[in-house]
């Protein structure tokens, strides 16, 4: 089998990401990923509870993210093998494919490497057929994929019986050879050539797997793939951790509440003599999001940033992955602009209150009818001169996949008559991660987009329309503008 055409054995992702686009292209190429270790973080034990006993659903858990991370040996896989027996006999597919979903957006969300999607999108945007492979379950690996865009997954079945499981797998388990023989089986009835197929994997538990495709990558491999690796002149990448904030990560972020509000004030207070809400609204979000940034130790690295000044008004549309997005989306943008969000944010005793100064629109989004007629003034406020920045796709993304957009926004740009503007959104996801209020120092890259004239769309059959804005963004965040 030849390797990939890279400058050494250990190599960076821009490199492969060259030699995939290089490479042969269309679905009869596989790109063949482990979870454990390749997608997620391996690594990391799943938590102990300090005391008590934990309970059913606990124990699933539990589980579940044990079977994700590295089994270096036949003992350790047999172990938890038979841990299976005890936790899942009994359990209904439906109830464990619950507890995996409520284990992804807890936690293993949190675990996935960014390099593994720059990869998976690559591979993608090469047409090629991309598989999600484990030696675990399905449970937990069925939301990662969902997540990420792939379609293809290997897994070790599960056997039930009268509609509960056994704890025991049905036919052989996805561990050694029985992974790549999976892969094979899935190759043959799929019609793709292995020889020409990458695959990405972390353990020496897994060298046949590695063996079978064309182009085998190791990442972050253990010592034994190490060695190999170096003995076959195969390419070796590390993916960094994604680590749980810092004591002072936290302390940075309270410092950068603190500099949001007094920022606002004072910025409220330049410009309280005009006696105007609007240049106090511009000049609260211009001196609180400074401060913020300064504070929180967060770069802004813009491209197109004429964009952001004219045409005006405009629909500006963000992708959405990190609340530190109210903070970045203003900054960018500058004055005469408000934003539309969902009613819950009301209740943020920070964001709340300066979001209802500057104007902000909050809808409903548990009621359509209610929220389509919160929208109607946003139509006059464009008329009146102001613009708006609005997520399309509704709600925050677990990783950087770039979700459907909802149509609204662009209702309101053909109403009131003004021009759609993307703003692309890089790596705010590790600045602060979805669910998290706690920032990060680094850097974030924005790039403002060309204004889209909507003039001539069909309000009524917009779909394609939509989706081509969309893929803008996927194509923005897969080749990023220089």
């Amino acid at each position: 089998m030849r390797a990939l055409e890279l400058d050494s054995a250990h190599s960076d992702i821009d490199s492969v990401v060259a030699a995939i686009r290089c490479g042969p292209q269309g679905p009869a190429v596989a790109a063949v990923f482990e979870l454990g270790g390749v997608v997620v973080d391996g690594s990391e034990p799943a938590p102990r509870r300090r005391s008590g006993r934990r309970n059913r659903d606990e124990q699933a858990a539990a589980l579940l993210l044990d079977g994700i991370q590295d089994h270096p040996s036949d003992g350790s896989y047999g172990r938890l093998l038979q841990t299976a027996i005890q936790v899942f006999a009994g359990r209904t597919e439906a109830e464990l494919d619950e507890i995996g979903t409520r284990l992804f957006k807890r936690t293993i969300y949190g675990r996935i490497h960014p390099e593994a999607w720059r990869l998976i999108r690559t591979h993608r945007a090469a047409g090629h057929t991309v598989v999600l492979v484990s030696s675990a379950t399905r449970f937990a690996l069925e939301p990662v994929a969902a997540a990420l865009g792939i379609e293809h997954t290997l897994y070790t079945r599960m056997a039930t019986d009268d509609g509960a499981l056994t704890g025991y797998p049905e036919g052989r388990t996805l561990w050694r050879s029985g992974k790549a023989d999976a892969i094979r089986e899935f190759a043959a009835a799929s019609g793709i050539e292995l020889r020409n197929s990458f695959a990405y994997i972390a353990s020496a538990a897994d060298l046949t797997t590695l063996s079978s495709v064309g182009f085998p990558v190791a990442v972050n491999p253990d010592s034994g793939l190490a060695v190999t690796c170096a003995e076959q002149d195969w390419p070796a990448m590390s993916f960094r951790p994604r680590k749980p904030p810092r004591a002072a990560d936290v302390g940075r972020t309270i410092a950068g509440f603190a500099g949001l509000i007094g920022g606002a004030i004072s910025g409220v207070l330049s410009k309280s003599y005009t006696r105007e809400r609007r240049p106090m609204a511009d000049a609260l979000m211009k001196v609180g999001t400074g401060a913020t940034l300064r504070t929180t130790r967060v770069r802004l690295r813009v491209t197109g940033a004429h964009n952001a000044r004219a045409p005006r008004p405009a629909v500006f549309v963000f992708n959405h992955q990190s609340q530190y997005d109210v903070i970045i989306v203003p900054a960018v943008l500058g004055g005469g602009v408000t934003g539309i969000g969902k009613k819950e944010l009301t209740k943020n005793p920070v964001f709340g209150p300066l979001m209802r100064f500057v104007g902000v629109t909050f809808i409903d989004r548990a009621d359509t009818a209610r929220a389509k007629a919160s929208l109607e003034p946003v139509v006059h406020t464009l008329r009146d001169g102001l613009s708006i920045a609005v997520a399309p796709e509704g709600t925050r993304s677990y990783t950087p996949e770039v979700g459907p957009f909802k149509k609204g926004a662009f209702h309101i740009a053909i109403q009131a008559g003004v021009p759609v503007i993307p703003v692309v959104i890089r790596n705010a996801g590790e600045i602060s991660w979805r669910d998290s209020m706690v920032v990060r120092p680094g850097v974030v890259d924005v790039a403002i987009l060309d204004p889209i004239d909507v003039s001539g769309w069909d309000p009524v059959d917009m779909h394609d329309d939509v989706e081509r804005v969309r893929q803008l963004f996927i194509d923005t965040l897969l080749d990023w503008p220089e």
